[in-house]
C-alpha cells in the first residue's frame, strides 16, 4: 500500500487506531511511504484485521514462545527483512525492544507517548496530568534509543486541559492528535526531511533542540 517511495513496516499489539490514521492518510496519497507490511506479537490484534482489509501484507509471531527479549526480537527482524523496511513505526506495540533491535534499527525506528515528553513517561499519562494540575497535555512522536521514552523528540501535539477533564475525556482527545501528528512525522521521514544524528533530531537541516509543537483545539 504505497502513496510513496519509503518501505514502512508498522508493528501493533492491540487495536491499531493509529495503524488506521496511517491507512487512510496513505490512500488519500498524501504521504511519503509504501506501507509494505503488518506486523503483531498478538494474532488476536484487530489491527491486523485492519491491515488486512486495507490489504496490507501481515505477520505475527507470539512473543510467548521466545526465553528472551532479544530471541524474540531477532525473530522479529527475520520476519521483517523481506519487506526490507527503511522505517519501523511503533503503533501500540507492547514490547520494551531489546537493545539489539534498537542498534540494528538504529535511527530509522519512531514511537509515540501519550504525554510532552520529557514528562511523564511510562504508564498512566493521563492521570497523572490531572493528579499534577496541568494546564496542557498531549502527545510526543520521538525516536526510539535504548532509553524508553527517551530517544530525540520530533513533534509534540498539545491541548489544553479544563479542570473538570476527566482521564476517559483526555485520552480520547489525545488519541484524535496522535492519529494527526503520528503520519506528520512519519512522512517527514518518508520525504528525507528529519533524521537522527549525534542524539539528536534534525528537521530540514536544522538540529532542533525542540520538538515542534503543534497546537490544538479539541
Amino acid at each position: 500500500m504505497s502513496s510513496g517511495t519509503c518501505k514502512t513496516a508498522i508493528l501493533i499489539s492491540g487495536s491499531g487506531t493509529n495503524l488506521q490514521s496511517f491507512i487512510d492518510r496513505v490512500a488519500r496519497g498524501s504521504m511519503s511511504i509504501d506501507l509494505c507490511g503488518v506486523f503483531s506479537n498478538r494474532p488476536d490484534a484487530y489491527g491486523l484485521t485492519r491491515a488486512r482489509d486495507a490489504g496490507v501484507e501481515t505477520k505475527c509471531i507470539e512473543h510467548g514462545r521466545f526465553d528472551t527479549r532479544e530471541q524474540f526480537d531477532r525473530a522479529v527482524t527475520a520476519a521483517l527483512a523481506p519487506w526490507e523496511p527503511e522505517l519501523i513505526v511503533l503503533a501500540g506495540f507492547m514490547r520494551i525492544l531489546s537493545p539489539w533491535f534498537v542498534r540494528h534499527y538504529e535511527g530509522r525506528i519512531l514511537n509515540i507517548h501519550p504525554a510532552l515528553l520529557p514528562r511523564y513517561p511510562g504508564l498512566n499519562t493521563h492521570e497523572r496530568v490531572l493528579d499534577a494540575g496541568d494546564t496542557h497535555h498531549g502527545s510526543t512522536v520521538h525516536f526510539v534509543t535504548e532509553e524508553l521514552d527517551g530517544g530525540p523528540r520530533i513533534v509534540q501535539g498539545r491541548i489544553r486541559v479544563a479542570p473538570t477533564t476527566d482521564p476517559d475525556d483526555l485520552m480520547r482527545r489525545v488519541q484524535a492528535i496522535e492519529h494527526q501528528i503520528y503520519p506528520t512525522a512519519a512522512d517527514w521521514f518518508g520525504s528525507g526531511r528529519i533524521r537522527m544524528q549525534d542524539g539528536a533530531t534534525w528537521l530540514d537541516g536544522e538540529r532542533l533542540d525542540e520538538p515542534v509543537v503543534l497546537d490544538f483545539d479539541l
